[in-house]
């Protein structure tokens, strides 16, 4: 891509990036750790949305456990969400190493972490109801957060009907992906941190769903602008991912072009 073309692109917010997607790495400690137990599920009749379901219905036990109040019941709630994470990870190991992967899962994926993570915060906040600093205005707070983390993963699926799959998506850091932070919530159970917890997530969970709200109506409107035609999906250099959407070098245009 020439640099007029890449600097026009960055100023009209086409992308964030050009060149090499920004995406989450699929190697991080905690993926290496998974891997090891899902691989032996490659050959067998079990496909990734089998995980999915399971890493659903944990995240949802937990969620219930933590609902209770009750600090035995909450720690092993803690440890049901861990599980619960773990199986995420795992269910897109198992798509990458058998090849059983595909849109409607990937939403089923989006839709399970939607459901599972923003239950967790408004069961902490229905937990809190009674013996503490908030009292119930602990439920309308954890409601917040959790209606703000489902938002989130939705304008996380409609940014990615836009620029393509896992376009949306955070980098990672030290081998870690953005949303390992969310190990920190059973964490924060175990040593009581519950109100900072709930009080901090309401809070920061709206500021990021602005923000996502914003990312989208801009490339919305840049979508059906003269600058939707300068950028595509890009072809994925392996099949078992599926590669956000980039911006088409000029080179490569007038080759093709060239060649016809």
């Amino acid at each position: 891509m020439t640099w007029p073309v890449r600097k026009v692109a960055r100023k009209a917010g086409v992308v964030s990036w050009v060149g090499s997607p920004g995406e989450m790495s699929h190697n991080t400690w905690i993926h290496r750790l998974v891997r090891l137990g899902v691989k032996p599920l490659a050959r067998t009749r079990i496909t990734p949305n089998h995980l999915t379901s399971l890493r659903l219905l944990t995240g949802m036990t937990a969620a219930g456990l933590i609902a209770t109040g009750a600090r035995p019941w909450a720690a092993l709630g803690g440890v049901m969400f861990i599980a619960s994470f773990l199986l995420d990870r795992a269910d897109g190991e198992l798509a990458r190493l058998s090849g059983k992967h595909s849109p409607s899962g990937h939403r089923f994926d989006l839709f399970s972490d939607a459901l599972a993570n923003s239950l967790a915060f408004v069961a902490i906040g229905i937990g809190l109801r009674d013996g503490n600093s908030l009292g119930y205005w602990a439920m309308p707070l954890g409601a917040l957060a959790g209606i703000a983390i489902a938002l989130n993963l939705w304008l996380v699926m409609a940014i990615e009907e836009i620029k393509g799959v896992r376009a949306a998506e955070l980098g990672s850091l030290c081998g870690f992906d953005a949303d390992d932070a969310t190990l920190m919530l059973p964490v924060a159970l175990w040593l009581g941190w519950d109100v900072p917890t709930i009080v901090l997530a309401s809070i920061c969970a709206p500021l990021f769903t602005v923000w996502a709200s914003w990312h989208f109506t801009r490339l919305y409107r840049l979508s059906r602008s003269p600058f939707a035609d300068l950028y595509q999906p890009a072809p994925s250099s392996r099949s078992s991912d599926m590669q956000p959407a980039v911006l088409r070098p000029v080179e490569q245009s007038r080759a093709q072009s060239s060649r016809s």
